[in-house]
């Protein structure tokens, strides 16, 4: 098995937002693309007060490709995978509320049985 980059490592983690909505990440990949762009792919659990868990697979495209360093260095500056972290959880929170009303974000994640 492939050791993880400290990105993974630090995408991988489980984490509850401000309004208490809880995604336990339960796997995550990174494919790497030869233009330098990437592909995170999140296997959830999406937990909500007083609702049933919800369990998805979301694949969230990455075109930016400044980024493809901290993705794959051994040991990143820590306030660039810092602000990487957010703007990932950032893209989770926006799929997951639009994912009901906007066709492109509904088509980037699967819900599992």
């Amino acid at each position: 098995m492939e050791e993880q980059t400290p990105a993974v490592q630090a995408l991988s983690r489980s984490y509850v937002t401000a309004d208490g909505l809880r995604f336990d990440v339960t796997g995550m990949t990174v494919e790497h693309h030869p233009d330098r762009s990437a592909t995170l792919t999140y296997r959830l659990t999406v937990r909500r007060r007083g609702r049933p868990d919800e369990r998805w697979v979301v694949a969230l495209p990455w075109h930016d490709k400044s980024w493809a360093d901290v993705l794959t260095s051994p040991a990143p500056p820590p306030d660039r995978l810092g602000h990487l972290v957010r703007l990932v959880h950032a893209h989770l929170e926006e799929w997951w509320d639009t994912k009901a009303h906007n066709r492109r974000s509904a088509k980037l994640g699967r819900r599992l049985a």
